[in-house]
């Protein structure tokens, strides 16, 4: 895909928490619809408040699209900070972890999953959105590091009703050691923990 057929516009709401994401509807209004969005978020109810639909069953994903008015592609969320910034790899390195990109449009996706491989990390395509809750806090691909090879098996692990009560967990677990100096987390204990919660 030739990325540099037209300009990339890029909304900066990666901070903006879920339940506000009906503000940035306004900074995106006269960006041409063929644009493509890429949806980096992820609901936790603690800090995101209660959004009764997600909250219901619906699909985070196809939430954030009824929110804005557009198609969108999410990658991104299935990866923590710290193994995101540090643990890119060349393409073809044994050890690169892979990204699951869910979207419905072809563009979307082919345009998110250009991007995913250009930060240094395998793009793997994880269907469409009503499928993205399979890469959703509490589900065995997220945030647990997975390459290109453990992908697959990882998304057809999720079962709908367990991600939810795997994400609460592992927030109570986390919360439990945050802010003790003896016991703080290192950056790779989240990858561990939610590898034994949620796989």
């Amino acid at each position: 895909m030739d990325r540099d057929a037209k300009a990339l516009t890029v909304v900066p709401c990666g901070r903006v928490l879920l339940n506000r994401l009906p503000q940035v509807v306004p900074l995106i209004a006269d960006v041409p619809a063929d644009t493509v969005v890429i949806d980096t978020s992820n609901y936790y109810p603690a800090r995101d408040s209660r959004i009764e639909a997600i909250d219901a069953g619906q699909v985070e994903s196809l939430w954030v699209t009824e929110q804005l008015g557009r198609s969108i592609a999410k990658a991104w969320n299935a990866i923590g900070s710290h193994s995101f910034a540090t643990k890119g790899r060349p393409a073809g390195s044994p050890d690169r972890i892979a990204i699951p990109v869910a979207a419905d449009r072809d563009r979307d996706r082919q345009m998110a999953m250009a991007l995913v491989e250009d930060t240094g990390f395998d793009a793997f395509d994880a269907g469409t959105l009503a499928d993205s809750w399979r890469q959703q806090p509490g589900a065995p691909c997220y945030c647990t590091d997975l390459t290109r090879e453990e992908m697959p098996g990882a998304l057809a692990a999720a079962e709908v009703e367990r991600p939810p009560k795997r994400r609460d967990l592992s927030v109570a677990a986390i919360q439990e050691r945050v802010g003790d100096a003896r016991t703080n987390p290192d950056a790779e204990y989240g990858v561990r923990l939610n590898r034994a919660l949620f796989m």
